[in-house]
C-alpha cells in the first residue's frame, strides 16, 4: 500500500529466493594467483547430452551437532541480516519523506529505481560467488570490504543528507542526487546479501543449515522495521513530544543524519570484529557449495531463458501485475499527500507482522499440491478489487479529517484494508513462490529459481515505477482566481500562484490509473491468466535444462 508498509515485492519481497549458488565446485588445486575465479569441468550424462552436476561423493562425517553447539555462528548470521535490513529500511522510508515535502511523482517515480538492485542481484552474483581472496576467505573477501564501505558510505551520508533532502533554508530536495546515492547504497546492500547467503551454506553444519533462513527472515524483518518503523516514529517531533517527551520540541528525538552516523559507526565496528575474530570453514564438503565458472554460469542463464515454457512464463508473470501498481505504488503516497502522518502510516505494519508470519504457513497448505497457481487465480480479482477500496479510501481521507488529525475508526478502517490486501498479496506470493519451487530442474535448483524469482520481483519492480511516473501526466490542474493561466508544468503552476491564483485540481491522475489498472488486470485475468494456470500442465521434460557440451 505504501514504499513503507506494503510488501509489494519490496525488501524482503524483492529478494524471496536467497542466492544459493549451486554451480560451484571447489578447485581442489590452488591456482598460481590468490585472486582467482573458480573452474569446473562440465560433464554431461545420457543420450540427450543433457548437463548434469555430478553428485559429489563426499559425505560430511562425524557426529550430529546440535544447534547450541553453533549458536555463535548462528547469532552472528541473524545479525549480519539485520545490518543489511538497515539499508533497505532507510530507503523504503525517503519516499514519505519526499511526499511530505511535496516533491512531484514524477521526482518518485525516479527515486523507485531505487529498490531496483535487489531484483537485479542474479547479474553479478557469480562474480561474488567465483573471485575471492582464498587466504582472506570465500565470503569474507565480498562481505568485509562491501560492509566497511557501507558504514564508510553511511557516515559520509550523515553530513550530506539535510542538505538532499531540502532540510537547509532556502533549498528543495535534490531528487536526482538522493536516487543515485540510495541506489549506490541498495546495490552494497545486495552485495551483502549474496555474500552472507553464501557463507550460511559453510558456516552452518548440515543438520544445522536450515536456521539460515530463519536468521534471515527474522534478521532483515527486525532490521527493516529499526530503518523504518523506528525512524519514522522518533524522527517525528509530534509523535515524539505526544507519546515520548513531557515538554514539546520542535524536532524529533532523532535524525536521519543522527540515525545514518549511528549505524555507520555499527557498521565499522562489528566488521572489523567479523574480519579479526570469525573464520571461514575452509574444509566445505563439496556438497554443500558446488562451484562453476562465470561464464558457465552466465551460458546457463541464457539456456534456461530460451525453454519455451520458462519463456511464456517470464512474459506472463512481468504483466500479471500491471493491475496492481497504482494500489501498491501511489496509494500510500496519497495518503500521505492528504494529511496521514507518515509515520503512522508506517506503525501499521507492527500488528501486520504476527499476521505476515502465519499467512504463508496457512496458505502453503493450499499451494502444495500439483497446481499451486490456481491460488494465485482465485486471489487475482480479489486484489484487484482492494484496488478500488484503496482509491476509495483516499477519496474518503480529507472527509474524515478534523482539526486534531484523524478518528481512531479510520485508522481501523485503514488497517482492515491493508490487512486483507496482505492476504491477497501472500496467497499469489507463495503461489508463485511454490510453482517455481516445483519447476526448477534440482539439479541446478538455486540458480533456476534464483533466475525465476528474479523476474517475479522484476514483475512488480517496472509497473510501479510507470504508475508513479503516470501520475502527474494523467492529473489535470487548472488555475483558479486569475483568468488566463494554467497549472500543466511547474513553471506555470508557479506562475499562476505568483499572480495570486492557486492550482486546483480537477481531475487526479491516481483515480485515473486506479481505474485503468484494475481493468487492465482483469483483462490479464480473463485472457492470459488461464494460459498462466495452464503452465502448470506442462510435462516435466519442459522444465529441465538441456544443454550441449
Amino acid at each position: 500500500m505504501s514504499p513503507t508498509i506494503s510488501v509489494k515485492d519490496s525488501s524482503r519481497q524483492r529478494r524471496p529466493g536467497s542466492y544459493q549458488h549451486p554451480l560451484e565446485v571447489m578447485k581442489s588445486e590452488s591456482p598460481p594467483l590468490d585472486l582467482y575465479e573458480d573452474r569446473h569441468a562440465e560433464t554431461v550424462g545420457g543420450d540427450d547430452r543433457e548437463a548434469l552436476l555430478q553428485e559429489p561423493s563426499s559425505r560430511p562425517t562425524g557426529s550430529p551437532r546440535g544447534y547450541r553447539a553453533e549458536l555463535g555462528s548462528i547469532l552472528l548470521l541473524l545479525f549480519l541480516y539485520v545490518l543489511q535490513g538497515i539499508p533497505l529500511g532507510l530507503a523504503g522510508s525517503i519516499p514519505l519523506i519526499l511526499q511530505s515535502k511535496n516533491v512531484s511523482y514524477t521526482d518518485q517515480a525516479f527515486f523507485s529505481f531505487v529498490f531496483w538492485p535487489f531484483s537485479l542481484k542474479l547479474l553479478w552474483a557469480p562474480m561474488v560467488d567465483a573471485v575471492y581472496f582464498k587466504r582472506f576467505g570465500r565470503r569474507k573477501s565480498w562481505l568485509v570490504p562491501t560492509q566497511y564501505v557501507l558504514g564508510l558510505f553511511m557516515m559520509y551520508l550523515s553530513r550530506q543528507v539535510d542538505s538532499l533532502l531540502g532540510e537547509v533554508e532556502g533549498k528543495s530536495p535534490d531528487v536526482v542526487a538522493l536516487t543515485v546515492t540510495f541506489f549506490l547504497f541498495e546495490f552494497l546492500a545486495a552485495t551483502q546479501d549474496i555474500a552472507v547467503d553464501g557463507w550460511a551454506l559453510t558456516m552452518l553444519s548440515r543438520e544445522n543449515v536450515g536456521y539460515a533462513s530463519t536468521c534471515n527472515s527474522v534478521g532483515q524483518t527486525a532490521g527493516y522495521f529499526l530503518g523504518n518503523v523506528l525512524f519514522l516514529a522518533l524522527e517525528s517531533a509530534s509523535f515524539c513530544n505526544k507519546y515520548l517527551r513531557f515538554e514539546p520540541q520542535p524536532r524529533g528525538i532523532v535524525t536521519l543524519s543522527d540515525f545514518l552516523f549511528f549505524w555507520g559507526a555499527v557498521f565499522l565496528i562489528t566488521t572489523t570484529l567479523v574480519a579479526l575474530l570469525k573464520k571461514e570453514n575452509k574444509q566445505a564438503s563439496p556438497s554443500r557449495e558446488e562451484t562453476k565458472g562465470i561464464t558457465d554460469t552466465y551460458k546457463l542463464l541464457f539456456s534456461i531463458v530460451r525453454m519455451p515454457a520458462v519463456l511464456t512464463f517470464c512474459l506472463l508473470i512481468l504483466t500479471a501485475k500491471i493491475g496492481f501498481s497504482a494500489a501498491d505504488a501511489v496509494t500510500g503516497l496519497k495518503l500521505v499527500e492528504e494529511g496521514v502522518p507518515k509515520e503512522h502510516l508506517a506503525l501499521l505494519a507492527v500488528p501486520m507482522v504476527p499476521l505476515q508470519i502465519i499467512l504463508p504457513l496457512i496458505i502453503s497448505k493450499y499451494t502444495a499440491g500439483p497446481q499451486p497457481l490456481n491460488t494465485f487465480y482465485k486471489a487475482m480479482p480479489f486484489r484487484l478489487l482492494l484496488g478500488l477500496e484503496f482509491a476509495f479510501l483516499v477519496w474518503w481521507t480529507p472527509r474524515v479529517k478534523y482539526e486534531g488529525g484523524f478518528p481512531i475508526y479510520y485508522y481501523i478502517i485503514l488497517l482492515l484494508s491493508y490487512a486483507l490486501h496482505q492476504i491477497t498479496l501472500y496467497s499469489m506470493y507463495v503461489a508463485v513462490m511454490a510453482f517455481n519451487a516445483k519447476v526448477s530442474d534440482p539439479l541446478i535448483g538455486g540458480t533456476y529459481m534464483t533466475l525465476l524469482n528474479t523476474v517475479s520481483n522484476l514483475g512488480g519492480n517496472w509497473p510501479a515505477t510507470v504508475a508513479l511516473w503516470l501520475v502527474d501526466p494523467l492529473t489535470v490542474k487548472e488555475c483558479a482566481g486569475v483568468q488566463g493561466h494554467e497549472c500543466g508544468t511547474t513553471a506555470t503552476a508557479e506562475l499562476c500562484t505568483k499572480e495570486g491564483g492557486s492550482c486546483i485540481t480537477t481531475l487526479d491522475g491516481y483515480y485515473v490509473e486506479s481505474i485503468t489498472c484494475v481493468v487492465l488486470g482483469f483483462a490479464w485475468w480473463l485472457f492470459l491468466g488461464p494460459k498462466f494456470k495452464k503452465l502448470q500442465d506442462e510435462r516435466p521434460t519442459s522444465w529441465k535444462c538441456r544443454r550441449t557440451s
